[in-house]
């Protein structure tokens, strides 16, 4: 685990809908192309003596420009500032902690309902398996995907996104996939530490497959919601309940350890999460109560990935959570399992949920929607 503690953010994906976003004009830029050469003679110099043996790499001071190999879209979102006070927000007693995430909630649920009309979707409140749940889907949903449904799971570190504010990403699946999705309120902590959201998961799962076969579904999550997709496979396989035809379980925060090369190298980069210590730090501590961090239901990279149905993941080059999407897509494969990798220029943590208007979002969403319609069959559940 981490040294000292430094503050970090929550990452609310939707939380930047509610959220201004400067122009890409307004982002870090490089050092001026006329510079003299005799700057770069002395920083090569004495980079080279810093990195003259084996060891940690050591790197000077820099300013990472913007990249103009984006959208002007995303470019706004890659050069939004931090969002303080969010991502250093450090809550001391389980009253703070229930205050920020209602006013997080808050703020990423209120944009919901015009959005959803904007994209042609519905929400309808259900309780599924005995969890608080929503029926999200498109206005039309296409023949293909008439007996077809997927099961969202969304992020928050464990701990934000509670209600309608966690739907944001299933949202954008029905609009941009065209598949009906559920999308439910797992419980969490401070009052419902680990096992509870696992438990609710599993018994929307079981729920979800009295109403469509499991060859026509599938899971899908981003960040703790792909951790929680991935542990939901180890626990169904576990216990002999039937598998999805396939999962996409996107920047998954599939190691609750800090462990992985990107946890350094993108560490003040990724605009979203920014650093490991902090509220990632403080929030897997606060889910796992306690429980061993690398235990697969908590870490799923630590458990036994065979038989694992075909899995897409999703993330970007500047994203915190790059090594634990990489290390996943490695394990898979090292198991056996098919999958696919796709990593977006200049994109932190979950920034394919930010902006529905931006080419890498509905490029992000299209290429899930065509692996998941490849897998998933379509006939029509047997009486």
């Amino acid at each position: 685990m981490p040294g000292p503690r430094r503050s970090a953010a929550p990452h609310l994906a939707a939380l930047v809908l509610a959220t201004a976003l400067p122009a890409p004009a307004l982002a870090q830029q490089s050092a001026p192309p006329n510079a003299d050469a005799s700057d770069f003679a002395r920083l090569e110099a004495a980079q080279n003596a810093a990195n003259a043996k084996p060891g940690p790499r050591t790197v000077p001071g820099r300013r990472i420009p913007v990249p103009e190999t984006v959208s002007p879209e995303f470019q706004a979102t890659i050069a939004a500032p931090y969002r303080t006070p969010a991502w250093n927000a450090d809550p001391g007693s389980a009253a703070e902690w229930k205050a920020l995430i209602a006013k997080l909630a808050a703020q990423t649920a209120a944009p919901l309902p015009a959005l959803r009309e904007r994209l042609g979707v519905v929400s309808t409140p259900e309780v599924i398996g005995g969890v608080k749940a929503w029926i999200v889907a498109p206005k039309e949903v296409p023949e293909r995907n008439r007996h077809r449904l997927l099961v969202h799971i969304h992020g928050g570190g464990y701990v934000y996104n509670p209600g309608e504010a966690g739907t944001l990403e299933a949202v954008l699946m029905a609009a941009f996939g065209g598949f009906t999705v559920i999308s439910f309120d797992y419980r969490m902590p401070p009052d419902a530490p680990y096992p509870a959201a696992m438990d609710d998961a599993m018994a929307v799962w079981k729920a979800a497959l009295a109403l469509q076969p499991a060859e026509n579904m599938a899971v899908f999550g981003t960040s703790t919601g792909g951790g929680m997709t991935l542990a939901l496979m180890l626990r169904a396989k576990r216990e002999g309940v039937p598998l999805p035809a396939a999962i996409a379980p996107g920047t998954p925060w599939s190691d609750l350890t800090e462990t992985g090369d990107s946890y350094k190298a993108n560490e003040w980069l990724d605009n979203v999460l920014v650093s490991y210590d902090g509220y990632l730090t403080r929030a897997a501590q606060l889910y796992a109560a306690g429980h061993d961090l690398r235990d697969p239901q908590l870490s799923p990279i630590y458990g036994d990935l065979r038989g694992l149905p075909p899995t897409i993941l999703t993330t970007g080059t500047r994203d915190l959570f790059l090594s634990n999407t990489v290390r996943t897509h490695r394990k898979l494969r090292q198991a056996g399992v098919e999958a696919s990798l796709q990593v977006f220029e200049g994109m932190s943590h979950a920034q394919y949920l930010f902006n529905p208007d931006a080419p890498e979002t509905r490029e992000a969403f299209a290429e899930i929607a065509g692996f998941l319609d490849k897998h998933l069959g379509t006939a029509a559940k047997k009486p």
